[in-house]
């Protein structure tokens, strides 16, 4: 079971408020905070690609480039024990730890059902 909506390329998060008793979510992977709502699970889904489009359009209009940027580095926090197993991991198979990482991202992305 997926807790999230794609389309044309976008996930979109799935919440629900049971005080308001409606499904929300936002819109991931863009430079702005985009929302959706909907009653339904139809009604979310058709929300959901209504933003999307909406800004699409927009970015468009604007000519703005709609997606985020990632600039291929980020901070990684793990326990020192990993931290060290890891580091003996790489200087057994002559690699860096940012090799190590990069790796293991690569086969969490490309076999993404390992993940529960």
């Amino acid at each position: 079971m997926k807790n999230y909506l794609e389309y044309k390329g976008y996930i979109g998060t799935v919440e629900f408020s049971a005080e308001d008793k409606v499904f929300f979510g936002k819109i991931h992977g863009i430079n702005d905070v985009v929302t959706f709502e909907g009653t339904s699970v139809s009604e979310l889904e058709k929300s959901f690609h209504e933003g999307v489009n909406d800004y699409l359009e927009t970015c468009k209009m604007l000519n703005k480039i709609p997606d985020k940027v990632f600039k291929g580095s980020f901070n990684v926090r793990v326990s020192q024990d990993l931290h060290q197993k890891t580091a003996m991991l790489a200087s057994k198979k002559g690699l860096n730890l940012n090799e190590i990482v990069k790796e293991a991202l690569s086969y969490i992305v490309n076999h993404e059902e390992v993940l529960n």
